[in-house]
């Protein structure tokens, strides 16, 4: 049984917003790292790094890979939204124990156009060029697309610590179709591992519809669970507390 967790973060994030769930976890025996992305750890109110707005979705897993295999034993990789894609992309490289995905961004020809996800970044994929350039959604979208479960005085507080995120990243997964690398496109049968997929019913950006999509790629070793009362935030939502031991409860049967 493997102790180590590796949690991934996702969009415009860091490792700090695992900042719960490392405590909770680390305090049940794990050990576990959260890495941030490439050109992630900055000070929102900087100008990115010019190089961002290139960066592809493989890069991010490339730069994880290497982490991953430095480590003294295969981990759990827990990812959320975009970090579950890139959980997904490594796991079909042979590097996971196990995966926990949380309200995940879906692979490469799973089709997840609902009216909430193209609301949530109309602005961004509206602007041209958004492909070659780093973006950082407004404190009003982000609300609407991923904090709106959170209480409206915590909100402010995460919004705030939100960096910029690579366009090229963004069209990989929005516009996979249009890819001629196939970046997000993940071969369902290299995942071999157990797969946990958590969905939010109130999810407007990875609704839940799509994330039942997400575990029937993999229904031959995935688990699907949704939370009712959750959204997008599920690290730090009222309630984030009844997930994260629905995990541990499900890491613990996967290791009998």
């Amino acid at each position: 049984m493997t102790k180590t967790i590796v949690m991934i973060h996702g969009m415009w994030g860091g490792g700090w917003y695992w900042e719960n769930y490392q405590k909770y976890f680390e305090e049940n025996g794990y050990r576990c790292f959260s890495p941030t992305l490439r050109y992630h750890d900055m000070d929102p109110k900087d100008t990115p790094d010019p190089r961002l707005g290139i960066t592809s979705i493989l890069d991010y897993a490339h730069d994880l890979e290497e982490f991953i295999r430095g480590l003294d034993e295969m981990p759990v990789l827990m990812g959320h939204s975009m970090g579950a894609l890139l959980a997904q992309i490594l796991s079909a490289r042979g590097v996971a124990e196990s995966l926990v995905l949380l309200t995940p961004a879906s692979a490469g020809g799973i089709n997840a156009l609902k009216f909430s996800v193209i609301k949530s970044f109309w602005r961004i994929l509206t602007t041209w060029g958004f492909w070659r350039m780093s973006h950082r959604p407004t404190f009003d979208e982000v609300v609407y697309s991923v904090l709106h479960r959170l209480p409206a005085d915590e909100r402010r507080a995460v919004y705030d610590r939100l960096v910029y995120e690579s366009g090229r990243a963004a069209g990989e997964i929005g516009f996979w179709l249009l890819d001629p690398r196939g970046a997000t496109r993940v071969d369902e049968s290299k995942v071999t591992c157990p797969v946990l997929v958590v969905s939010g019913a109130e999810d407007r950006i990875t609704p839940a519809t799509v994330n039942r999509k997400v575990a029937n790629k993999y229904k031959a070793v995935s688990t699907y669970k949704v939370f009712e009362n959750h959204a997008h935030w599920v690290v730090g939502e009222p309630g984030w507390e009844d997930i994260a031991a629905y995990i541990l409860d499900w890491l613990h049967k996967m290791s009998v």
